[in-house]
């Protein structure tokens, strides 16, 4: 494994731990974040139009700037049920990175900016 995909997969799992503590640290029920943990993953279904189309489907659900976007709009609403689910998504997006999930190219599935899987 190269230095730089080492280093982005422990920010992936820095990422998803974190979003866990304060998911938990604030009181976030556990049988939501077990509801939503794979919610970004029905993005795949964006593979039923090809691989272009799903790649845009899949990258737009497994980035972090809408989580965060979603959480700073909680706060600032303020709104605790926002928040909670943007903690749920980041982690699901950190963990994925931390297993060497990386956004898709659009030539193929497996063909990520992290590795081939």
């Amino acid at each position: 494994m190269t230095r730089p995909r080492l280093l982005l997969r422990l920010e992936g799992a820095a990422a998803a731990a974190a979003a866990l503590l304060v998911y938990f640290h604030y009181g976030h029920p556990w049988w939501l974040l077990v509801l939503l943990i794979l919610a970004p993953d029905l993005t795949f279904l964006g593979y039923l139009g090809g691989p272009r189309i799903g790649a845009a489907f899949y990258n737009a659900a497994h980035t972090y700037t809408v989580p965060v976007a979603l959480a700073a709009i909680g706060d600032f609403t303020p709104s605790g049920a926002a928040i909670a689910v943007a903690l749920v998504w980041i982690v699901h997006v950190g963990g994925d990175r931390a297993l060497g999930y990386g956004l898709k190219y659009p030539t193929a599935f497996k063909h990520t900016h992290l590795e081939r899987v």
